[in-house]
């Protein structure tokens, strides 16, 4: 048996990785519970146990083996370096370690092997990057991979709570009769409307930080250094479930109808497609369910070696709880 700890457990991501390690069975002999001094104190149900929530603390660590930190970058700078010294393995959900050559950046399903390599901390990716490499890993074993090309539609729940109640209030607004309700989250509202940035700008070529996540933690991941990714990241006024429109170049053709019987066969996919019922899926199909959905496959038309899918995800859950559980229970197994 071991002892886990969670900091950040009273955030959104924190909370869905209590839902998720309630409903495994992993062999956990404590749980601890660690939030900043604002949130200490709150009472959190756990397998019909009442847990407390603690301050971190310089002495969080001690004697815990796993430590799943989903509390910001900020936050795992100034306390993976404690836990790791505490003797913990850290799976941080930040962006602060997984672009560091010597820190693995695992999706659970795709490569699960570059955990041996860990130095104490294990970075999970970002949501959008998580839910398109389970669906890029088979395509890339079978007939490799040229390039990728991936316009997000995110939801609000990717950037927290206050966000959530923002896009509410903002709805609400809007739904009394205001045609333009005050941003409340955004530097504009998003209610019933586009945002075409997700994320913060970053450098001077006109990309954001979301976008420049997914073009380098997905070479990282499938082990591609010099594959080109293209990235639109946008926000949309959806409060679950991230959506991507995704288009492949591979190295050797492939069909459409032989990228659907890859995706089939891999247990975390569900196919949903089928033009004649008008089934593909949606961000609220995803939403509370660990595995990701893939719809509109089809050939893509302007690109000899092209396909072009859409993927869906629950962005709390596989895009960053289940998998952080799920690096959690290869370490415990081990």
């Amino acid at each position: 048996m071991a002892r886990v700890a969670i900091l950040g457990a009273t955030g959104a991501v924190g909370r869905t990785m209590l839902e998720v390690l309630e409903e495994r069975d992993l062999p956990i002999d404590e749980l601890v519970l660690l939030a900043s001094e604002r949130s200490a104190g709150t009472k959190v149900q756990f397998k019909g146990e009442e847990l407390q929530v603690q301050a971190v603390s310089a002495d969080s660590f001690d004697g815990i083996d796993v430590a799943i930190f989903s509390a910001g970058a900020t936050r795992s700078r100034e306390w993976a370096p404690v836990a790791v010294a505490a003797g913990a393995t850290v799976v941080d959900n930040s962006s602060a370690f997984r672009m560091q050559a010597d820190v693995p950046l695992v999706v659970a399903d795709v490569n699960p092997h570059a955990i041996r390599g860990h130095a104490g901390v294990i970075a999970n990716p970002n949501c959008s990057t998580m839910q398109l490499m389970p669906v890029l890993r088979p395509v890339r074993d079978a007939v490799g991979l040229e390039r990728i090309t991936v316009a997000t539609y995110q939801a609000v729940s990717g950037t927290g709570q206050a966000a959530i109640d923002a896009l509410r209030a903002e709805a609400a607004d809007v739904l009394a009769g205001n045609d333009n309700p005050e941003p409340r989250q955004y530097p504009k509202a998003i209610a019933f409307d586009v945002l075409p940035v997700a994320g913060s700008f970053s450098g001077d070529q006109g990309y954001t930080d979301e976008e420049l996540k997914l073009v380098h933690e997905s070479r990282k991941i499938l082990d591609l250094p010099d594959l080109r990714v293209s990235a639109m990241c946008t926000r949309v006024p959806v409060i679950n479930g991230h959506s991507e429109a995704v288009w492949l170049e591979t190295r050797e053709p492939l069909s459409a109808s032989a990228f659907r019987t890859l995706l089939e066969a891999e247990p975390g996919i569900t196919v949903l497609d089928d033009a004649e019922t008008m089934t593909y899926p949606t961000a609220r199909q995803a939403t509370g369910k660990d595995g990701i959905f893939v719809g509109r496959i089809r050939e893509d038309l302007g690109c000899p070696n092209g396909l072009a899918c859409w993927v869906v995800g629950d962005n709390l859950r596989k895009g960053a709880a289940s998998n952080a559980v799920d690096i959690a229970e290869l370490l415990l197994a081990h």
